[in-house]
């Protein structure tokens, strides 16, 4: 029914409405103004909350680590992501193309303690978590921690231990705390474990258990640097060989912002169709032909979580179907097994969540 002329005027003469204004309105019936799609469009497509918080944060990590990396924008981008979400964040790739650099560098844009762990296949559980010594002056056994007990722990070269030595990450990595003999110790905030590996073709590398690589949030696959970025770092390090053994980056973050931050993307708003378009995703890889081994309800949450903390990073605080195809593949790629026909056939993780999600309808 249409809006009534005279009821118009009179409140044009209110408000001072226009005889355009008014035309205009007159024209459109109310049965065409929809109770949710054009309002709930307007209503997503502006923000209500203040993120400038969580993008000058992650801007200022990204400055400093700028001063000696060169490309690696995504791993920046997603390292920063895991630290937002609590979650735990594996990097593959051949050696020397600074995976460990970057995990270290970034632990020092952060003003809290770090501690690095060379994973060797002589490396027991205890050298991880720590023991229970006897101490001869009290005749009581006190426990010593282990080099796990810290905020940025970074673990290099991860599948070099035994399944053993995996098994004991298994708690801290899922619960920050660590069981020794029966006593319970809990890790302090924040708790972010980085660990790096070589390709599982390597010489000298274990397998990881799927257990143990359902707990990272992401497994970032690194490749060579591009030629232009190659010719950017031999520039860098022409008149300065040890630059990246300089202190020279600052630390720019604390962890009362980290939890100011994360406190901010848990109220990043998600639409129901958004997620039931990640259950559908994450749906269809346990009943893909393609694979083996589907991925598990942890990896809903983990792009819900991912999807909300790049939103936020990017100044929105509504998550937008681009967010969660970003997050997507780091997600899934090492919680999904190809069936042995298609590996046989040289596909890989990132053909199959590629085809998934073309095949899924995108919310509108």
């Amino acid at each position: 029914m249409p809006f009534n002329e005279n009821e118009l005027n009179k409140e044009a003469e209110e408000n001072q409405l226009s005889e355009s204004d008014i035309e205009e309105i007159a024209e459109i019936p109310l049965t065409t103004i929809p109770e949710s799609s054009t309002v709930e469009q307007n209503y997503w497509q502006q923000n209500r909350l203040d993120l400038s918080k969580v993008q000058d944060a992650a801007e200022r990590v990204k400055q400093e680590l700028r001063k000696v990396i060169i490309g690696q924008e995504n791993l920046m981008e997603q390292l920063l992501i895991g630290l937002f979400t609590s979650g735990h964040v594996l990097l593959e790739g051949v050696p020397g193309i600074a995976k460990t650099l970057t995990a270290k560098l970034l632990a020092q844009t952060i003003a809290t303690n770090f501690s690095r762990i060379q994973f060797t296949p002589d490396l027991m559980p205890t050298d991880v978590v720590g023991t229970n010594v006897f101490n001869l002056q009290d005749a009581k056994f006190t426990f010593k921690a282990g080099p796990i007990f810290s905020n940025i722990v970074l673990i290099d070269e991860i599948n070099r231990a035994p399944a053993k030595t995996q098994a004991a990450l298994f708690e801290v990595m899922e619960e920050a705390q660590v069981t020794v003999d029966g006593e319970t110790h809990l890790m302090s905030f924040p708790f972010f474990l980085i660990a790096t590996q070589n390709p599982i073709e390597q010489e000298g590398t274990y397998k990881l258990p799927e257990a143990q690589l359902d707990r990272f949030l992401f497994k970032i696959t690194l490749t060579y640097p591009t030629l232009a970025e190659e010719r950017a770092i031999l520039g860098r390090f022409r008149n300065d060989f040890k630059l990246a053994q300089k202190q020279n980056v600052q630390a720019v973050f604390s962890p009362t912002e980290i939890k100011e931050c994360q406190a901010l993307i848990e109220q990043v708003q998600i639409k129901d169709e958004l997620l039931d378009y990640i259950a559908a995703i994450i749906h269809n890889t346990r009943t893909n032909g393609d694979l083996f081994l589907g991925a598990s309800p942890r990896a809903s949450l983990a792009v819900m979580k991912a999807s909300k903390a790049y939103a936020a990073m990017n100044g929105r605080d509504f998550v937008t179907p681009d967010d969660i195809q970003y997050v997507a593949y780091p997600v899934l790629n090492h919680r999904i097994i190809l069936t042995p026909e298609r590996e046989m056939e040289g596909y890989q993780t990132k053909d199959v969540v590629g085809d998934i999600i073309k095949q899924i309808e995108v919310p509108r």
